[in-house]
C-alpha cells in the first residue's frame, strides 16, 4: 500500500579521494590491499538463499603479479545456470510486489556503504583483480558504482512520476511494471561500476536477474555481491553465476521466460545473442529488451588552430589511462601537419616518463593488461607495426610476461590513415596517430567518420570555433559521447551519458533515464466514473428528435 509520494532528489556525485601521500586514505587504501593478499579470499556463487560451492577452483592472481593469488572462484555448469533461472523466477513477484521505497533505499544503502564501510575493499579488489591503479578504481568502483546506484534510484522515482492527463469524467495512469520473466546481466571486466550497474538497473526496476560477470571480474564482483546483500537485497532477486559463455546462452535464451538481456562486451558476442535471440522469438512470452554497449575504436581530431599541449595530454591521458582497456580509449588520433613535430615529442616525452609495474606501488600509472590472450593480441598489433613500411613506432613497442602481462605504452605513426592499427579496435595501451594535411580538415572529418565501423566515443580540440561546429556537425554519428577541447574517455554518471550506435552498441545510455525505461513495461489505467449505459451516439438520432 502506498502512503505517500516519496522524493528522491538529484544527488550529487560522489567526490573523488585522491590518495595523495600522507592522506588517510593512502593508508586506508595500502592496508587493505595487504590484508587482501594475505588472506586469500573462497568465492562462492550465488543463488538464491544459498552460496554454491562446487569444489571446480579456479585461481585469481593479479595481472600485475602472476606469482600471487588472492583467491579462488567455484565455477559453475549448466546446471547452475538452470537453479539461477528457477530462483529468479520464485523471487520474481514478492520482489514486483515490494513498494518502492522499500526497493529504492536498499541501493541507497548498498550506495552508502561502498562509500563508507566498504570503499577499500572494492578498490582494492578491482586493483588487485583487474590491475587499476589506485585513482582508477576510485572513479570506478567506488565513485562511478555509487553514483549509479543513487541517480538510478532519483531517475526511476522520476519516470514513476510521468503521467497522462485525464479529461473530465475519467482518471488515466501508466503503471510501470518489470518486465515478465528474468533479465540476463553479462558484464565485462574492465569496469567494476557496469559490473554493478548493469545487474541492479534492472533490478531497481522490479526485475529479478541472472548475473554473469567475465571471469576475470569476479573477484570485486562477488565483493558487491556481498554488500548488496547486507544492504537487504532479497534472496533470488540478483543471482550471481561463474559459467562460460556459451553455457549462459544456451540455456537462457532458450527459456520461455527470458525477458531480456543487459549487456557489456565485444560486438561480435552482442551480434551472436541478437541472432539467436531472434531465431528463438517465437517462443518467448514477449519480446526480449535487447541492451548492448559493444566495441569501440575511438578518435581524437586536432585543428590546425589546437594547442599542442591539450591535445598531447588528452591522448595520454585518454590512450593510456587503464592501459588503454577502456571502450573510450583514444585509440585513433588525426593530427594536423602544422602541429605534428611538437605533438610528437609531447607524445614521445610523456611516454617515456610513465612508470609502469605493480598496483602496489601508487607511483605507476600504467599497470598490467588484462590476461594472457589479450596481451598476445595487443603484442600482435605492435609486432605487426615494427615490420610494415606504412607504420613507424614512435614509442614503447616493448611487452613482457615473466611476472606479469606487461604492454610498454606503444605509439604507432601510421602512413596510411587506413592501416590495420587506425581500423581495428585493440583494447589495450596502443594509440596511432596519422598526420594529415592542415588545409584539409574536412576531409579528414571524412576520413575519421568512415575508417570504422563503431561510434561509440570521440573528440574533437580546437581553438577556432569554426572548426568545432564544423566537426560537431559532420561527425554527429561518429559517436555517442562527443567531447570538445578534453579526452574521449571519463563520462560521469547524471552529467554524461553514455553509450554509441553503430557498431558500437544499442546507445541505450547507462546513467539515465533512457537505460532505465528499457527495463520497465508501462501499462495504461483508465477509469470512467460514471459509465454510458446507452450504445447510441448523438449523431445517430434522427433530425426529429432534435438536441
Amino acid at each position: 500500500m502506498n502512503l505517500g509520494y516519496f522524493s528522491y532528489p538529484l544527488p550529487v556525485n560522489e567526490p573523488v579521494h585522491n590518495y595523495a601521500p600522507g592522506s588517510r586514505e593512502r593508508e586506508a587504501l595500502k592496508k587493505t590491499l595487504q590484508e587482501l593478499k594475505s588472506k586469500p579470499m573462497d568465492m562462492p556463487m550465488y543463488i538464491g538463499g544459498e552460496e554454491v560451492r562446487t569444489g571446480k577452483l579456479h585461481a585469481i592472481h593479479p595481472p600485475h603479479e602472476l606469482a600471487a593469488t588472492v583467491g579462488h572462484f567455484h565455477a559453475g555448469d549448466e546446471t547452475h545456470v538452470h537453479k539461477a533461472i528457477e530462483a529468479a523466477l520464485t523471487a520474481r513477484q514478492a520482489w514486483a510486489d515490494m513498494s518502492w521505497e522499500n526497493r529504492a533505499n536498499i541501493f541507497l544503502r548498498a550506495a552508502d556503504l561502498i562509500s563508507t564501510k566498504y570503499r577499500y575493499h572494492m578498490n582494492g579488489t578491482t586493483m588487485l583483480g583487474q590491475s587499476k591503479n589506485a585513482f582508477q578504481a576510485e572513479i570506478d568502483s567506488a565513485c562511478e558504482l555509487i553514483d549509479f546506484l543513487r541517480f538510478n534510484v532519483h531517475y526511476l522515482s522520476e519516470i514513476y512520476k510521468q503521467q497522462p492527463i485525464s479529461a473530465p469524467g475519467m482518471h488515466n495512469r501508466l503503471e510501470y511494471r518489470p518486465l515478465e520473466g528474468f533479465v540476463l546481466a553479462v558484464t565485462p571486466f574492465n569496469f567494476t561500476a557496469i559490473g554493478g550497474n548493469l545487474p541492479t538497473s534492472a533490478a531497481m526496476c522490479g526485475n529479478v536477474v541472472v548475473w554473469k560477470p567475465a571471469n576475470t571480474q569476479i573477484y570485486s564482483a562477488q565483493m558487491f555481491m556481498r554488500i548488496l546483500k547486507e544492504a537487504g537485497l532479497p534472496d533470488g532477486v540478483i543471482n550471481l553465476i561463474y559459467v562460460d559463455g556459451p553455457t549462459i546462452g544456451k540455456v537462457c535464451f532458450a527459456h520461455r521466460d527470458f525477458a531480456g538481456v543487459h549487456f557489456t562486451g565485444s560486438t561480435g558476442v552482442f551480434n551472436q545473442m541478437w541472432k539467436t535471440i531472434g531465431e528463438n522469438v517465437a517462443n518467448y512470452k514477449s519480446y526480449p529488451r535487447i541492451v548492448g554497449e559493444t566495441g569501440g575504436k575511438d578518435f581524437v581530431i586536432a585543428h590546425r588552430s589546437a594547442d599542442p599541449h591539450v591535445v598531447s595530454t588528452a591522448l595520454l591521458r585518454g590512450a593510456f589511462e587503464y592501459q588503454g582497456q577502456k571502450c573510450s580509449a583514444a585509440s585513433r588520433a588525426y593530427i594536423p601537419s602544422n602541429l605534428a613535430n611538437a605533438v610528437r615529442q609531447l607524445l614521445i616525452d610523456g611516454v617515456n616518463s610513465f612508470k609502469i609495474g605493480s598496483v602496489e606501488d601508487f607511483g605507476n600509472f600504467i599497470n598490467a593488461v588484462i590476461d594472457e590472450k589479450s596481451f598476445d593480441k595487443i603484442a600482435s598489433y605492435i609486432d605487426g607495426a615494427k615490420n610494415d613500411v606504412n607504420a613507424k613506432i614512435l614509442a614503447g613497442g616493448m611487452y613482457d610476461k615473466s611476472n606479469g602481462y606487461f604492454i610498454y605504452p606503444t605509439i604507432i605513426e601510421a602512413l596510411d590513415p587506413k592501416y590495420v592499427t587506425m581500423c581495428e579496435e585493440i583494447f589495450g595501451p596502443v594509440l596511432t596517430i596519422h598526420v594529415y594535411d592542415e588545409n584539409k580538415f574536412e576531409e579528414a572529418l571524412e576520413l575519421v567518420d568512415t575508417t570504422s565501423p563503431y561510434a561509440l566515443t570521440g573528440s574533437i580540440i580546437a581553438q577556432d570555433r569554426y572548426a568545432v561546429e564544423l566537426a560537431t556537425h559532420k561527425l554527429r554519428n561518429a559517436a555517442g559521447n562527443f567531447y570538445i577541447n578534453d579526452k574521449p574517455t571519463g563520462a560521469v554518471v547524471g552529467q554524461q551519458p553514455f553509450g554509441g550506435a553503430r557498431a558500437s552498441g544499442t546507445n541505450d545510455k547507462a546513467g539515465s533515464q533512457l537505460n532505465l525505461y528499457r527495463w520497465l513495461s508501462a501499462r495504461t489505467i483508465k477509469e470512467t466514473f460514471v459509465p454510458p449505459t446507452d450504445y447510441r451516439y448523438p449523431f445517430l438520432r434522427g433530425e426529429s428528435e432534435g438536441i
